[in-house]
């Protein structure tokens, strides 16, 4: 059984990957395979690659997230209210 995996690459990895696929004889997709396989993990020397994002901008995506939705009067905890929500919820046909 295989399976099928998709990359996307910037041009500049691309290029370098296909520099030593060419040296070695191999496509491009043959040389990532033989080096997954194998474990070479120094595959793309010289080639700068930002594998992780960084932390604040990881942080503004999160809070891109955040937000705050008024329903147009107070709520509470209290389980009255929240027995009440939900009847009114369930008997509303949608």
């Amino acid at each position: 059984m295989s399976q099928l995996l998709t990359l996307e690459l910037s041009d500049d990895v691309y290029a370098a990957l296909q520099q030593q696929a060419n040296a070695a004889g191999l496509s491009v997709a043959e040389l990532i395979v033989i080096s997954v396989v194998n474990g070479q993990h120094g595959l793309l020397t010289g080639v700068k690659l930002q594998l992780e994002v960084q932390p604040e901008e990881a942080h503004q995506r999160l809070l891109s997230y955040a937000g705050a939705i008024s329903l147009g009067y107070a709520t509470s905890i209290e389980n009255e209210s929240i027995d009440a929500d939900l009847a009114k919820a369930y008997a509303n046909d949608f």
